[in-house]
């Protein structure tokens, strides 16, 4: 069973949004219910919130269902990190301009590998810079 691992928004809007979900979104919700803990920095809730507020305002998801999705992601085994902030100036974006990713990308790549954890995403280019940097992801 994995422990604990990192996810990306896009993860946790593919746990609540079916049209976003994969097999290894599923695969992710299997090990928080076997006792996992999903690690996030400090800009995954607001990352989250502001995505399924979007799919609100393009009419794929209704209110009701964005009020019932963040309640559903205010009860998971969160471990929410608060390091970002004081390494944005510095690693994260120093992670940023050498692979070429938002320095919010980097936040999530910085904390898998700060943690030795496996990072799931979807974004292809924060795949592409975790294998680079020999981070794991959840495949």
């Amino acid at each position: 069973m994995t422990a604990a691992f990192v996810a990306d928004a896009s993860v946790a809007v593919g746990w609540v949004h079916p049209a976003q979900a994969t097999r290894h979104t599923a695969a992710m919700l299997d090990a928080i219910a076997e006792g996992a803990t999903v690690e996030v920095p400090a800009l995954w809730p607001l990352e989250v919130a502001n995505a399924l507020t979007v799919l609100v305002r393009r009419r794929k998801l209704t209110e009701d269902e964005r009020q019932t999705a963040l309640g559903w992601l205010r009860g998971l085994p969160l471990r929410i990190d608060h390091e970002m902030a004081a390494l944005a100036f510095s690693r994260l974006s120093d992670l940023a301009s050498t692979h070429q990713l938002s320095v919010y990308d980097a936040a999530y790549l910085e904390l898998a590998q700060r943690r030795r954890l496996i990072l799931g995403c979807k974004d292809g280019p924060l795949q592409k810079a975790a294998k680079q940097t020999g981070v794991s992801l959840w495949e």
